[in-house]
């Protein structure tokens, strides 16, 4: 038994959590984790769905419950879609955020993908500082393996004070290790919230509005992420967390903490954007920390590849050069190439209509009936038809070539740091060379700088 549920809709995201079916009593474990990292596969292996989720401008963002046994007892098994991090200014953040904050859940397992553990720990340790129960899932070991890298997961755990269980979920290995850790994480005690220093400046301005809140939001949410939370600004996360503890003016009270905050920020020499940049600075080095310590990389002659495509194609004397070149030749290409079979496809076309309208002629079809349908109708489709289908045909695979040989990211790389002096983000720039018409560029959701 299961359930997909379309969050497309803004007003749908925190909606659809109220379909779960949560007065059953059975417990709630919620998937969490960056895309493609085979949270699906996991939800698909366990509650035996065939959920298929996706991530990209245009695409529906979907959250989706299933029921599965664990440890003799029934659970609701809730996928929520992939993200970067909590910072919620992408669909697919705000839905996983939101039911990590309201949807009650027992437990959360994060999945982190083996092969690229670094990058997806800043995403496992903001879950961690949010919720009470997590267990680290480090999928895609055979990946790693491959790779020649090597994770020591017992030291791991201890340094993060949460379990950590390695798994590969398309071959089933370690799945049932996962169900086990997941079963004994409920029989014992609740361990105390995760807590992140943030800087002895910014710990002694959020001393005051963290008591406020822990008696403002009560039990909902952690005090102390939700005073990090209120000095980044995010105080409508705040206020409706606030409305659900049963606060009278919750917007009110909310807005005074924020204001009362950010002055005494202010006067310490702090502004939003320096708030946002030290958390992530301190998080960064922290993972740096631990990478080094349980993260070993033995010789791997693709890896080697990879440093030497880095080096170049995002080097700061070359690779800008490289990048524009590369997308000049992309666009040229669409514009020169497109022009013969557009050509081509014109003449064709509109022999045919110059056929149809000479048959229409010939069986005495009226004017008014000819001309619509074929000097109208038919003629704008030919004009579309041959105008745009030979660039699409010749820009979207080019792209997907790039894509698939590792180019986009790096672009994307090259174009973060100016992008986020705009507070925006590198991956923008992709989002807006490729999106269609009408489709808002991606939110940035890198997990660095302005989210």
């Amino acid at each position: 038994m299961g359930r997909t549920i379309d969050t497309a809709d803004a007003a749908a995201q925190t909606a659809w959590m109220d379909t779960l079916p949560n007065g059953t009593g059975k417990r709630v474990l919620v998937l969490a984790g960056n895309p493609n990292v085979g949270k699906s596969t996991l939800f698909n292996r366990l509650t035996g769905m065939r959920q298929h989720t996706g991530n990209w401008p245009g695409k529906t963002v979907s959250g989706a419950w299933g029921e599965c046994r664990i440890g003799g007892a029934e659970w609701i098994l809730v996928d929520t879609p992939g993200a970067y991090s909590l910072a919620a200014l992408s669909a697919e953040e705000a839905v996983t955020r939101d039911f990590l904050c309201f949807g009650g859940a027992d437990a959360a397992v994060v999945v982190c993908d083996a092969s690229a553990l670094e990058r997806n720990l800043n995403f496992a340790l903001q879950i961690a500082e949010l919720a009470k129960r997590v267990i680290l899932c480090v999928n895609l070991m055979d990946e790693a393996e491959k790779k020649n890298i090597r994770l020591d997961l017992a030291g791991l755990s201890r340094a993060l004070g949460m379990p950590v269980v390695g798994m590969s979920a398309r071959s089933g290995q370690g799945v049932q290790a996962l169900l086990r850790e997941v079963a004994r994480c409920m029989q014992e005690e609740i361990p105390s919230p995760r807590r992140f220093f943030a800087g002895e400046a910014i710990e002694q301005c959020l001393a005051p509005e963290e008591a406020a809140l822990r008696q403002l939001l009560g039990a909902g949410l952690d005090a102390h992420w939700a005073a990090l939370r209120l000095a980044e600004g995010e105080t409508s996360l705040l206020t409706a967390a606030a409305r659900r503890a049963g606060a009278a003016d919750a917007e009110g009270e909310v807005f005074r903490l924020y204001r009362c905050l950010q002055t005494k920020l202010e006067k310490a020499g702090f502004c939003r954007e320096d708030v946002r940049e030290e958390i992530q600075r301190r998080r960064y080095a922290h993972i740096g920390q631990l990478s080094q310590k349980y993260i070993h990389r033995g010789e791997d002659a693709g890896a080697r590849r990879q440093l030497r495509a880095d080096r170049l194609l995002t080097g700061r004397l070359i690779g800008i050069p490289v990048m524009i070149l590369l997308l000049i030749g992309v666009f040229y290409l669409t514009i020169a190439a497109a022009n013969v079979p557009s050509a081509y496809l014109a003449k064709a076309l509109f022999w045919v209509q110059d056929a149809w309208y000479a048959l229409f002629q010939r069986l005495g079809v009226p004017w008014w009936i000819a001309d619509p349908l074929i000097l109208g109708v038919y003629r704008t489709l030919a004009w579309v038809v041959s105008v745009m289908l030979p660039p699409m045909a010749i820009f979207f695979p080019l792209f997907t070539l790039l894509e698939d040989l590792g180019y986009l990211p790096r672009a994307a790389l090259n174009l973060d740091y100016p992008f986020w002096k705009c507070h925006a983000c590198g991956k923008q720039a992709l989002s807006m060379c490729a999106c269609q018409k009408g489709t808002p560029p991606a939110a940035c959701s890198c997990g660095r700088g302005i989210y």
